[in-house]
């Protein structure tokens, strides 16, 4: 189980120790100034070079594109606030451009194209899939670095090195959270997953998580949907209702639980990809009259997903970090085009783990969690 907040256990950083409340973060300022000073303890860093070209000066502008999904969900506006703020500490002249939409891969690949084109130095992406891999190669083999933040690629070498939340582990949390709560009783369960026409690690490492944290056999992790639609889960039964896209939005969530509905009226868990989907999953089931006694639960800890838990609307929702994120890619670019090293991925991942917590106000015994107080302390948006 990860502590509170867990950064990578080998360089022994810990910003919330654990029962330990003069130690908490208590603005995005204070959390985003924490990251900048511990960068070089927070990376493990390798033998030194940016792109092979000479090095820029301390008094250079180093020019980095942040390429986010999109530029409306809370998430992504946090992203880009967080590297905008470290850009102004390190003399980074930053390109913020975004999808049009979560799944928009050909506004991502333009945004490529013009960082090439404008001789930067760096480039920090969400990848909105796998059509933007090629880009990626041409961005890197141009001596671009480029630092996937959030999703890892597939595969994850297509970046030079990725700075994410666990996924797989923030949907554990959930799903051992509902396991417990649901205290052996069955178990008729919606997915409420991201896409149906695509495949992003994001997307299936959310829900495999949950259902290895509700104790489900998955079979193949990275493939959503493959898992028996009925059968044991840790505590007593279950039966999948259905695996539904939402794309993230809240009017996906919304139609996605309501075709969940027509197919079973019993539904009592509902997994979610993120916070918007689970607030229009909610407004669904209320419609129908079917909110009590059901377990939504989610990823995020946006402000506003941290007081749906407050509010009853979310059970529990893994919380990450997208400022420190955004900030610690920033700051590594910048590094790295000045002859700095190389960060180098946590042990055991094949990416720079920067933590998760799981925020709710109904603790299940054996889980680590921290309140909607805390979480509230730790939010974005």
């Amino acid at each position: 189980m990860l502590p509170y907040v867990n950064v990578d256990v080998n360089h022994h950083l810990t910003l919330l120790p654990e029962r330990d409340p003069d130690m908490y973060l208590t603005s995005r300022t204070a959390r985003l100034g924490v990251a900048a000073v511990a960068i070089t303890g927070l990376l493990a860093l390798s033998a030194c070079g940016g792109s092979g070209t000479e090095a820029a000066s301390s008094t250079d502008k180093i020019g980095v594109s942040l390429i986010t999904k999109d530029s409306t969900n809370p998430f992504f506006v946090a992203m880009q606030k967080g590297a905008k703020e470290e850009a102004g500490k390190n003399n980074v002249d930053l390109t913020v451009a975004s999808g049009k939409a979560d799944g928009d891969e050909q506004g991502q690949v333009q945004a490529i194209e013009n960082a090439i084109a404008q001789g930067q130095k760096g480039i920090l992406i969400t990848p909105n899939g796998p059509g933007v891999n090629t880009a990626i190669k041409k961005a890197r083999d141009a001596g671009l670095f480029v630092i996937a933040l959030d999703t890892p690629p597939d595969p994850a070498d297509t970046v030079d090195i990725t700075f994410a939340t666990d996924n797989f582990e923030a949907g554990k949390l959930i799903g051992q959270w509902t396991a417990k709560q649901l205290g052996g009783k069955p178990a008729t369960i919606a997915l409420l997953d991201l896409f149906n026409d695509k495949v992003v690690s994001v997307d299936y490492n959310r829900d495999q998580g949950f259902l290895t944290g509700l104790g489900v056999d998955v079979k193949d992790a990275k493939k959503n949907g493959d898992e028996d639609k009925s059968g044991s889960y840790g505590g007593g039964s279950y039966t999948i209702a259905c695996n539904e896209p939402t794309q993230g939005a809240e009017d996906g969530g919304r139609s996605a639980m309501e075709n969940c509905l027509t197919k079973n009226s019993n539904i009592n868990v509902v997994y979610t990809i993120n916070e918007p989907a689970a607030v229009g999953a909610y407004n669904a089931l209320k419609a129908a009259g079917k909110t009590n006694g059901v377990f939504i639960v989610s990823v995020d800890g946006g402000c506003a997903g941290v007081k749906s838990v407050k509010d009853g609307v979310i059970g529990a929702t893994s919380q990450q970090y997208p400022l420190k994120m955004a900030a610690l890619g920033v700051e590594s670019i910048a590094k790295i085009a000045r002859g700095g090293e190389k960060p180098k991925t946590t042990d055991g991942l094949d990416f720079f783990n920067t933590g998760v917590a799981l925020v709710t106000d109904k603790a299940s015994q054996g889980v680590t969690s921290i309140d909607t107080t805390e979480g509230s302390s730790l939010c974005w948006g």
